[in-house]
């Protein structure tokens, strides 16, 4: 299929979808606007001069962004992407053929979809005063919690890779990579984050999906492999630490991990909105799907 060029040569917005879902696969699955527009430049290999043309006569912001943005909301109309209030964008599924899929046949499905939102949208009054009849009770914090950590004992241990990764970034760290390297001492991987806009520090993360406890010997073993590559460690768990672990972890003399057990876990999850809907008196609907597919 040949490409239409318009502005100096520049891809038009539809012909940006497939490089934006190729950037989001090389990133993990979740980006920062600025990663996912740096990894579109990579795969691109868009000259700087390209790069700079503005768009309108502000100049505030580049054309190929401009289109860029255009792209990424075809894509979560279609069902592809979705976005946090935090500015993280990632793949709702995973399970997708990327050589197959055809942009034209996108553009046209959303614009389809669009002429028959309007109809839709008389009936969803109606339909949240019924939601809000129907609800009545709420489920307790421990049954929803043990059902999301049930899901989370299924999922693939390089999917709950992807996942400490998603929560990293929905958090603030950036430049976050998972290493997912056998025999590195357990580092699955790393990130950096930045305090008060001024002091960054390296951080390197161990996921265990684990449905027993975190001993002391496996906090130790993850200190040694962090010493010299990072500032700071954190241990990311389903399960709980034994408490000689969690002394282990704020040891004097030795550097502090920080730890996160499944419990924290879920109400991270929760804080973040990922993979949750908290709905109308506090009950916590898990999205199973969303797990599936990261």
């Amino acid at each position: 299929m040949g490409r239409k060029k318009t502005h100096d040569n520049l891809p038009s917005f539809d012909e940006l979808i497939i490089p934006t879902l190729k950037a989001l696969l090389e990133l993990g699955g979740s980006g920062t606007i600025e990663e996912i527009s740096a990894k579109v430049y990579e795969i691109e290999k868009f000259s700087e001069e390209i790069l700079q043309i503005p768009h309108g006569d502000d100049g505030g912001r580049s054309e190929i962004d401009y289109r860029l943005a255009w792209s990424r909301t075809y894509l979560k109309k279609y069902g592809l992407l979705e976005n946090s209030s935090r500015g993280i964008w990632a793949l709702a599924k995973t399970d997708f053929d990327i050589t197959v899929l055809d942009y034209n046949e996108i553009v046209r499905k959303v614009k389809e979809d669009e002429k028959q939102k309007q109809t839709i949208e008389k009936n969803h009054a109606t339909k949240k005063e019924i939601e809000k009849e129907i609800i009545e009770e709420v489920e307790t914090t421990e049954e929803w919690k043990e059902k999301l950590l049930n899901i989370l004992y299924e999922i693939t241990p390089a999917a709950f890779e992807r996942l400490a990764q998603r929560i990293l970034r929905e958090s603030g760290f950036f430049q976050v990579e998972v290493t997912g390297k056998s025999g590195d001492g357990g580092i699955d991987g790393k990130g950096i984050v930045r305090v008060s806009g001024l002091l960054s520090f390296h951080v390197i993360f161990q996921c265990k999906r684990y449905k027993s406890s975190v001993t002391p010997s496996e906090i130790r073993d993850f200190r040694g492999a962090m010493q010299g590559r990072a500032d700071k460690g954190l241990f990311i768990t389903t399960g709980k630490f034994t408490r000689e672990a969690l002394k282990e972890a704020t040891r004097d003399g030795a550097p502090p991990i920080d730890l996160i057990d499944g419990e924290l876990l879920c109400d991270k999850l929760k804080e973040l909105k990922l993979g949750l809907d908290t709905k109308l008196t506090e009950t916590v609907e898990i999205k199973s799907d969303w797990f599936k597919n990261i």
